[in-house]
């Protein structure tokens, strides 16, 4: 399996189950790309994955028809995305992407979190190196469908990589292929669960038990904050027998 494949596994396990959290991400991103490309899902690719990617979070219709009629309010603030890197302890890399209407309430509370595990925030750039950004789809696979076919027919669409997970396919390709990914998933008539960008670390770095708890608190100190969307460094992490 590959690198990208185990590391994700690793992190969906370690954080799965924060549905208010999970909620308030998507709702944010559905308004946002409503208010840039319109509310109607046949005229905007990116709203009809992010309405699949609600479904499959099991977020209620009426929180995305919430997030949608938001969008077109007129009082709406629109949210700014911002990603800021800093090193946690034991020199574990961190990355925090965030979707916020208050740059500041939320760069202070980020450093916050940073300083009070001994951490320091860096500078924009600085980090980002380490980390390969992917566009990250998961479809249900056909009957009789040879998935080593398939991972070649996507090859000229920017894909790079495909796992089987359960009982569905993951597939991974360049960011800037994300569309045209979906198009060809979308016209071959594959059910997509789920299509979201996410990064991989090019390095993992062992620490111990202990260790891994400490930079566990920072993330999870993190993740608490509403304005963040997504955590991602480059600890090795360990599954236990009750996540395994």
């Amino acid at each position: 399996m590959g690198r990208a494949f185990e590391y994700r596994k690793a992190r969906k396990m370690k954080r799965w189950g924060n549905m208010a959290r999970t909620f308030t991400k998507i709702g944010k991103e559905i308004s946002s790309c409503v208010k840039e490309s319109g509310p109607d899902p046949d005229s905007n690719p990116r709203l009809r994955v992010l309405i699949q990617n609600a479904k499959a979070a099991n977020m209620p219709k009426e929180n995305v028809e919430r997030a949608i009629k938001k969008a077109v309010s007129k009082d709406y603030v629109d949210f700014k995305e911002m990603v800021y890197e800093g090193y946690g302890p034991f020199g574990i890399a961190i990355l925090v992407e965030t979707q916020t209407d208050n740059t500041t309430r939320t760069v202070a509370s980020v450093r916050s979190a940073f300083n009070r595990y001994g951490g320091s925030l860096g500078t924009t750039g600085s980090l980002s190196f380490m980390f390969e950004r992917k566009a990250v789809f998961k479809i249900k696979p056909k009957e009789d469908l040879d998935p080593d076919e398939l991972e070649l027919e996507l090859i000229d669409y920017g894909v790079d990589e495909l796992e089987t997970e359960d009982e569905d396919i993951v597939i991974y390709g360049e960011p800037e292929s994300f569309a045209r990914i979906q198009k060809y998933l979308e016209e071959n008539e594959f059910e997509i669960v789920s299509a979201e960008f996410e990064r991989f670390p090019n390095e993992t770095k062992e620490l111990t038990p202990e260790q891994e708890a400490t930079i566990n608190k920072l993330i999870e100190r993190l993740e608490e904050d509403e304005d963040v969307s997504n955590v991602y460094h480059n600890m090795k992490e360990s599954l236990s027998e009750e996540d395994a």
